[in-house]
This record gives C-alpha cells, sequence and structure tokens, in this order.
C-alpha cells in the first residue's frame, strides 16, 4: 500500500532581525586607487581614513547640490547641464577649461566615447541623443 506524502512543515522565524537600508557608498579601493594616484607616495592609515571621510561628505555634497538644481529647474532627473553649472560653480569648468577638455583629459576612451559626440562612418554620431 502506497502512504500519501504528507508536505514538510517548516517553522517559521519569529523576531527575524531585518537590516536597515545603507546608502550606497563609493568603494574604499576606489578612493584608495584614486587618492594613491594623484598623491604618488605612502599613506598612512589614519590618513586614509580622513581621506575617505572627506570624499564621503564632499560626494553626499555633490548630490545636495545637483538635487537642488534639478528641483530649481522643476525636474526630477538629473542632466548633464546640471552637472557642467555645478562644476563651474566649483571652478572646474571655466571659459579657459570646457567640460570636454576635462573629460578627454581625465576619463578613459570608453567613457569619452559615451560623453562627447563623434562623428564614424557612415555619417552617424554616437552617442545619438
Amino acid at each position: 500500500p502506497l502512504q500519501q506524502l504528507q508536505p514538510k512543515i517548516v517553522p517559521k522565524r519569529l523576531g527575524t532581525s531585518r537590516k536597515e537600508p545603507r546608502e550606497p557608498q563609493v568603494p574604499r579601493s576606489l578612493i584608495k586607487e584614486i587618492f594613491r594616484h594623484f598623491a604618488k607616495m605612502p599613506v598612512t592609515r589614519d590618513a586614509f581614513r580622513t581621506v575617505e571621510k572627506c570624499s564621503e561628505r564632499y560626494f553626499q555634497q555633490l548630490s545636495n547640490d545637483l538635487e537642488a538644481y534639478t528641483r530649481h529647474a522643476g525636474r526630477k532627473t538629473v542632466e548633464a547641464a546640471d552637472l557642467e553649472v555645478l562644476m563651474r560653480r566649483q571652478g572646474l569648468v571655466t571659459d579657459k577649461m570646457p567640460l570636454n577638455v576635462l573629460i578627454e583629459r581625465y576619463l578613459p576612451l570608453e567613457y569619452r566615447k559615451l560623453l562627447i559626440p563623434v562623428a564614424v562612418s557612415g555619417n552617424k554620431v554616437i552617442p545619438s541623443k
């Protein structure tokens, strides 16, 4: 005689702890790599912790400023023009140093292609808008 299979009862977990969502952060390894590239000398751990804190605050302030510019323009999406205004206010972009020059100087080719329109064969412009 065949017996019916009974479903296995799994007890419910009681009091499971849920982690609160954290804000995204710039990876420590990226901050360290960028800082070492520009410092070109060894950095102590204490100094690096300070650099991390400063970087976190800097990016938080950038985000807040971009959000304010976007709201002021009556939009819900940050656009490239908002970033250019922010960089102009910080003194990074000037009439003598336009944004495209900064992009060409500091970003690798694959990112440059995404940000600066380039004419290719077949009379096409990449990236298309």
